[in-house]
């Protein structure tokens, strides 16, 4: 143990150094939350009390969600239970399921910058382009399920060598399930041409290890999906106003099936984000495996690549806009991807048009305390009714209202599993109350 820690100690120590300036000259933020409400699980409802201490000192921040779950059970002698579920481990690796989830976050600074850190609840977890993880969120069965997860970045210019950086990403350090990498270079920065000096090109890999964790939990049979490719991506312009990057990728799932894409993206007036993809599918590829929705859709995607893949290889396309306004206040995201060429598989999500859309409102003025985000993500859309058909579709939405440090929200979400039993809609909602202390 000790040899393996002197292993690290140069990492570390290089870790710190960079990291050092973030902290210099700048006051810590520290908050304090209490929160009161009522939580659902699959073993029923149950009422909850929340401990939310949050620290910002520069670009570092952590925060933490210790929440105690309990209910009155009227019984004499037994009046008052705690939901031992969430605090007695039954084995290591559930010590860590249950421990480490309650660090609801530690980060340092943000994705792209020279140095990322984020460990904890994930929402937007990305390699490169996004062509082969995109958005994975480790998120979607809370509170039911929490995951610990890790995005770690770190750029050689950090260190005044930016020929080669690195992305990793674990969606649970815990179960160690879903996990990733990419490592990329940009061989031409010697030359100091303007333009193609900033040329980067990357290989990424992203396995997962237990495909049917949520479909089958009682399957213990070994199994695995991996998907692999080969990516560039140049940055041709960048101004305040506008900025605009070309990329492409090249991918393989298990090197049977293989995609490849080119595109363009950027920022248009400064609030408006774009991008815009064409995409050439071999039967079976599915873009963006590990997406937002991934955590629901696994245990499918898994069967597809095992029946060698559903469909014949086909064009598509890939469009998102987005806006921001008032310094991030207000954000609104939308993508769709879709086959040129649609179905004829009603069952099959690959041949179907999909769409995500990200709508969050936060500390407007003229709301008067209210904040809202919500997010909507559906797949399988065969026709224009089926697009506010929350089949195949994972819905989340938070409303709140801020009267002095007191806060109360309404939570729902919404996903449809077609795994569970009796019922596949599986519903998340009620109400919380919190308050903030410091």
């Amino acid at each position: 143990m000790i040899r393996h820690l002197r292993r690290l100690a140069p990492v570390l120590a290089l870790v710190a150094i960079a990291a050092a300036p973030g902290f210099a000259q700048t006051p810590p933020d520290f908050s304090m939350g209490l929160g009161i409400g009522v939580a659902t699980f699959a073993d029923g409802t149950w009422q909850s009390l929340s401990l939310n201490p949050d620290l910002a000192l520069g670009k570092f921040g952590i925060g933490l969600d210790v929440q105690l779950n309990y209910r009155f059970t009227g019984g004499a002698g037994n009046e008052f239970e705690i939901r031992t579920e969430d605090w007695v481990p039954e084995d290591f690796q559930d010590f860590l399921n249950i421990y480490l989830p309650k660090i609801a976050y530690v980060r340092w600074d943000q994705k792209g910058a020279p140095l990322y850190i984020k460990l904890g609840s994930i929402e937007d977890g990305t390699l490169g382009n996004g062509f082969i993880m995109g958005g994975y969120a480790n998120n979607l069965f809370m509170p039911d399920d929490r995951h610990f997860g890790l995005a770690f970045d770190i750029d050689g210019a950090l260190f005044e060598f930016p020929y080669v950086g690195l992305e990793t990403f674990v969606g649970d350090l815990a179960e160690f399930d879903v996990f990733g990498a990419r490592l990329f270079v940009r061989p031409l920065i010697g030359l100091g041409v303007p333009i193609i000096k900033d040329l980067q090109v990357g290989a990424s890999f992203a396995m997962d290890v237990k495909p049917y964790l949520y479909d089958h939990p009682l399957d213990t049979t070994e199994r695995s999906v991996a998907v692999y490719g080969v990516d560039a991506r140049l940055p041709i312009l960048s101004s305040e106003i506008v900025s605009l990057s070309t990329f492409a990728d090249i991918a393989t799932i298990e090197f049977d099936s293989w995609g490849g894409m080119v595109g363009v993206g950027g920022r248009l007036i400064k609030f408006l984000t774009y991008t815009v993809q064409l995409r050439a599918l071999g039967a079976g590829f599915i873009p963006m495996y590990f997406d937002a929705t991934y955590d629901v859709f696994r245990g499918a995607k898994y069967d597809i690549v095992q029946a060698g893949g559903l469909g014949d290889a086909s064009l598509a396309w890939y469009a998102s806009l987005g806006t921001s306004f008032l310094d991030g206040k207000i954000v609104f995201n939308m993508g769709v991807d879709a086959p040129f060429a649609f179905g004829p598989d009603t069952a099959d999500i690959t041949q179907w048009p999909h769409l995500r859309g990200v709508f969050v409102v936060s500390e407007v003025p003229a709301l008067k305390g209210f904040s809202f985000d919500a997010s909507y993500d559906k797949k399988l859309i065969t026709t224009f009714a089926s697009l506010v058909d929350a089949t195949e579709a994972a819905i989340q939405a938070r409303l709140n209202y801020k009267a002095g440090p007191a806060v109360i929200s309404f939570v729902y979400k919404l996903r449809y599993d077609v795994t569970a039993t009796p019922d596949p809609w599986v519903v998340t909602s009620g109400l919380e109350s919190s308050i903030e202390l410091f």
